[in-house]
């Protein structure tokens, strides 16, 4: 395979991330007979086909599995050198694909994207609100932020905040209907928004901490939302006890407008942390936006 260069290599790669020739064109920005004579010089030099192709889908070989997964990391690692060399004296620029928790982005981000848009205007910045799950190689993000029990295994990761706790809260409508709760064994009798992850489908469990032994509680159902403004605004409503990280609640406790539940037995939370592949700073673009997004959080 003396002969492979860099260009078929990379071609390569983005057939297999994209899923077609077509998609991997449109990325490049070039046309699809480039892309599909670069995957024929390719095959040719490796003497195997490297994609079975249908009408419908293009997949690997195992040729192809092989090869891509061998020359995985030297092929990230030569885009990030090229990409880190052409911008050296330049300001940054291209693409930053971000995705986040939407309590992530209500409680972190929307305070501060738009000074980052401004400072940086030739950075095109897309945020994903997502709960779910995220493979950011996979869905061709740059980086995510998650809690650190769920960042994927492999990659870099910055703590954003300090730990904190899951907060139970009701609102004084709720009170005055159905009372506030003393301890857990009393929650049989109160009525409980339930949260169901995207991704698993499951609910999540109601987890207490009593004297460092985590429980887990079976509460009647208010309301079963997947969307955590969903869960504080149905709080607001009084329909139920609702859950979430306490920074983000914090505000309505300290305005009234929700009210502490069982405080004494919130559950521990791993910190917030912004995760990406090891190569991925080396891009000014990803590592200005990594700089600026740290130094806003130390200020706040």
């Amino acid at each position: 395979m003396k002969g492979a260069t860099f260009n078929q290599l990379m071609m390569f790669h983005t057939i297999v991330k994209e899923g077609s020739i077509t998609k991997a064109a449109q990325k490049l920005e070039i046309a699809s007979p480039s892309v599909s004579n670069a995957l024929k010089a390719l095959e040719s030099q490796v003497g195997l086909p490297l994609f079975i192709r249908t009408t419908r889908r293009i997949e690997l070989t195992e040729a192809g599995r092989q090869l891509f997964e061998q020359t995985k990391t030297s092929v990230d690692d030569l885009q990030s050198a090229f990409e880190s060399v052409s911008e050296l004296g330049k300001a940054p620029s291209g693409k930053v694909r971000l995705t986040t928790p939407r309590f992530v982005f209500d409680y972190l981000l929307q305070p501060i994207y738009g000074e980052f848009c401004a400072r940086y205007p030739d950075i095109d910045l897309e945020i994903s609100i997502s709960d779910a799950a995220i493979d950011i190689l996979k869905e061709g993000y740059d980086l995510g932020i998650r809690f650190g029990d769920r960042v994927q295994e492999g990659m870099v990761a910055k703590a954003l905040t300090e730990p904190m706790k899951e907060a139970l809260f009701v609102s004084p409508k709720y009170i005055e209907q159905y009372g506030l709760p003393q301890s857990p064994s009393d929650l049989s009798s109160h009525k409980l928004i339930q949260y169901r992850f995207i991704t698993s489908n499951q609910i999540a469990p109601l987890l207490l901490d009593e004297s460092g032994v985590t429980k887990a509680y079976d509460v009647p159902n208010a309301l079963i939302v997947n969307d955590t403004n969903l869960m504080v605004d149905a709080a607001l409503q009084g329909l139920g006890i609702g859950r979430i990280v306490e920074p983000v609640i914090k505000p309505y406790f300290e305005k009234q407008t929700l009210v502490p539940v069982l405080e004494a037995y919130w559950c521990p939370y791993s910190a917030l942390y912004l995760y990406f592949y090891k190569n991925t700073q080396k891009a000014k673009r990803i590592r200005v936006f990594i700089d600026f997004l740290i130094e806003k959080l130390r200020e706040q």
